[in-house]
């Protein structure tokens, strides 16, 4: 087991030496819209943490809500002509929907308009305020006179008073980056209803952010942040000590106004940034009286759980100032340590409705895309870092079928068959013993390690090298040979039954990402629940497997075309609310169908069409050399007949060495969409012909053509 990430952010400590009390929470979503894969990348890597922690036996709960308060959320149910309310229990089934399809295993999932959370935000304001840092001002603020309510940053827009660009919002210009105040605006208008703002003079309250606790707090306080680009941004905002860079806090916003009104202050209600983090607590509150859990001894200040959030770096500011200021001077502890990730941006762009790659949760489940080949994607990815990360549909397919498919589900389908026909389903004690198992065995606490540590990409390649040492074992020794043999019988239940194990350990090494497959491989194997410390209890004798039943299917390529078609159809100018949830719907079951009532074709084969696709050409290699950094690359200079050369990363270092390919004739893929790799910018694909075939030597080759060919021919 690993040690418990330890920070200086918090007073908490694990209980006790064995079982730790941890409490987890997402940011929660907004509900005024559906959930898409952007906003998957967290509960998924939230997820994967809380299930590698249970699996070493710790109280661990998960928790979420909706964030449904705000002036979004008002106006939206106002033009849907239905209340805030019906609007945000209508959403919270979609988002709850969406997260039990992607096994997002929350504890409790609750909404921030809940009494317990009014409760809880009127005990946090009390004591601030009982504290001395709740102020009242009055302030200037932008006034719709049409819809008779002060408009948020957001909600107007105007000219840049420092560029002149139009159409920019009151908070910031998106054509030269400045900040200003929404008052500075020129030619401003409501976005509500395009009427020309006025100035208008209310009182609001503020979080006294600037009061020298809260800074000698907060500079405490992030010398326990687990990443350091989060701790140098902390840094940042603070300043250097006496600069006097926060700002305090208006929290408060003026009627009308979906949300919990302040209390002693009429027709003032509570910012949603109040009561939205107070939703960790509402939920986690609502969860510890059903389940009867002490909720004061998780919160006081002394208290021995541990609590992390989970977030977005664009939330940074508010989970790592105002959130912690808020819980330490009302009486509450602070969080342990806050995780920040980075965006997604799919096939290298930011998500784009007109190309399809705005992409709804929900379409991914209509299309018959299996979320957990997502969940794998997405893992294989993600580190502790806040970098962002890119969903390349290609290469998802790529990469799904060959770990998933070709490398950990081969393995149980080519040793299961064999153990039921001969060996009544039945291990070798024995075989529990080899080398190859223990190998894995050995590894299995540092891949735990590396879940807790949040560097899940290390995990899965650990955890896919070891696939690939089980498959070399199953390639050498040959169990369909070895089956033609009756005296080989003994061999052959060892090879099975190692095959097995390695399996089963394989399956332990990814339960936390892939916890359907888990259950569906436990069945099969006819065993309890994997959790860590089962890593050294084999399989037996005793226990008989079952008979083997496919676990997964490949990713077909219609499914990508028809998630894209679903999303683009869905996604058009003028549809809104839920209009375009209901078309969202449609259109992904529409093209779900259409992939389905295709012109069946025999399984395996192409169409001529998709073959003339493929742009095959002949490549000379003109330079290669390895590349730093990577056991598996070589960077290749490919002449294929035009102008310039073309750069190709190509996974083949294990089979040559550089100088022995240079000025050799290849086989090149040129029309393959380029590729923004880690070292560089890989354009395109050398083909090479390695062990698909069970009853084959392993091996690696590139392709070589007759040394007539020369670079730039067609190969068709």
């Amino acid at each position: 087991m690993s040690a418990p990430i330890s920070a200086t952010a918090s007073a908490a400590a694990p209980a006790q030496a064995g079982r730790r009390q941890v409490l987890v929470t997402s940011a929660l979503p907004y509900a005024n819209g559906q959930i898409h894969i952007g906003h998957m990348v967290e509960y998924i890597q939230t997820d994967i943490w809380v299930r590698a922690l249970r699996m070493h036996g710790h109280e661990v709960y998960y928790v979420g809500a909706d964030d449904t308060h705000g002036t979004p959320v008002m106006l939206r149910a106002e033009k849907e002509g239905i209340t805030p309310k019906a609007l945000i229990e209508r959403v919270w089934k979609e988002h709850k929907r969406d997260f039990d399809s992607f096994g997002i295993s929350f504890d409790n999932y609750y909404s921030t308009d809940a009494e317990e959370n009014r409760l809880l935000c009127e005990k946090i304001y009390g004591a601030l305020k009982e504290a001395g840092l709740i102020e009242a001002r009055d302030i200037e603020q932008a006034y719709d006179p049409v819809k008779e309510m002060f408009l948020p940053d957001r909600f107007i827009k105007g000219e840049c008073p420092k560029c002149g660009a139009k159409d920019q919002y009151g908070d910031n210009c998106e054509v030269c980056g400045s900040t200003y105040q929404p008052t500075e605006l020129i030619n401003p208008y409501s976005v509500v209803s395009g009427a020309t703002p006025i100035r208008k003079t209310s009182t609001h309250y503020f979080f006294r952010l600037s009061d020298p606790r809260c800074e000698d707090f907060l500079r405490g306080w992030v010398s326990g942040l687990a990443q350091p680009e989060a701790t140098n941004k902390m840094r940042e905002w603070l300043g250097d000590k006496g600069e006097a860079k926060l700002a305090d806090w208006d929290i408060s916003r003026d009627a009308p106004y979906f949300g919990f009104e302040i209390p002693g202050a009429p027709g003032k209600y509570f910012y949603v940034w109040v009561d939205a983090p107070v939703g960790y607590y509402a939920s986690f509150k609502k969860l510890a009286d059903e389940r009867g859990i002490d909720f004061d001894a998780w919160v006081k200040p002394d208290s021995t759980a541990e609590q992390y959030h989970f977030i977005g770096k664009d939330i940074l500011y508010f989970h790592t100032l105002f959130w912690p200021a808020m819980l330490q001077f009302s009486g509450h502890r602070t969080p342990t340590n806050v995780f920040a990730h980075g965006f997604l941006t799919v096939d290298g762009a930011k998500m784009s409705k007109s190309r399809g790659t705005f992409i709804t949760a929900q379409s991914v489940i209509d299309t018959g895309i299996n979320p957990e080949w997502l969940r794998y994607y997405f893992a294989a990815k993600l580190n502790n870092t806040m970098e962002d990360i890119d969903l390349n549909l290609e290469d998802f397919q790529a990469r799904v079928n060959s770990d998933l498919v070709g490398k950990y589900v081969n393995i149980a389908s080519r040793a299961a068959g064999f153990l039921i026909k001969r060996f009544d389903g039945r291990v070798q004690d024995s075989a529990m013993h080899h080398p190859l198992v223990g190998q894995l065995r050995t590894a299995i606490p540092t891949i735990a390690a590396l879940y807790e540590s949040r560097e899940y990409g290390r995990a899965l390649r650990t955890t896919m090298e070891l696939a690939d040492a089980v498959n070399h074992y199953v390639d050498a020794a040959k169990p369909w040979d070895q089956a033609k043999d009756p005296a080989n019988s003994v061999a052959l239940h060892e090879t099975c039954s190692v095959s097995l194990e390695a399996f089963r350990l394989l399956s332990l090494a990814l339960k936390p990402v892939l916890p359907k497959l888990a259950e569906a491989v436990e069945a099969f194997l006819g065993i309890a629940p994997l959790v860590w410390s089962d890593a050294a209890n084999p399989l037996s004798s005793e226990q008989p497997i079952n008979a083997y039943k496919h676990l997964t299917t490949r990713v077909d390529p219609k499914q990508i075309e028809a998630l894209i078609a679903a999303n683009r159809e869905s996604l058009q100018p003028g549809q809104e609310g839920a209009a375009a949830a209901s078309a969202a719907s449609a259109a992904s079951s529409k093209a779900a169908k259409a992939v389905k009532s295709k012109e069946p074709e025999a399984e395996g084969t192409i169409s001529i069409d998709d073959f003339a696709k493929v742009d095959l050409r002949i490549a000379k290699i003109v330079d290669c050399k390895a590349v730093e950094g990577s056991d598996k690359l070589l960077q290749l200079t490919l002449d294929v007949g035009e102008e310039k050369t073309r750069n190709v990363f190509s996974g083949i270092k294990s089979a040559y060495q550089p100088q022995d390919l240079v000025g050799k004739l290849t086989v090149m893929v040129v029309n393959l969409a380029p590729r923004k790799m880690k070292f560089g910018l890989s354009e395109g694909m050398v083909l090479a012909a390695s062990a698909t075939d069970e009853k084959a030597e392993p091996g690696l080759y590139i392709l070589e053509p007759h040394s007539g060919a020369k670079p730039g021919m067609r190969v068709k």
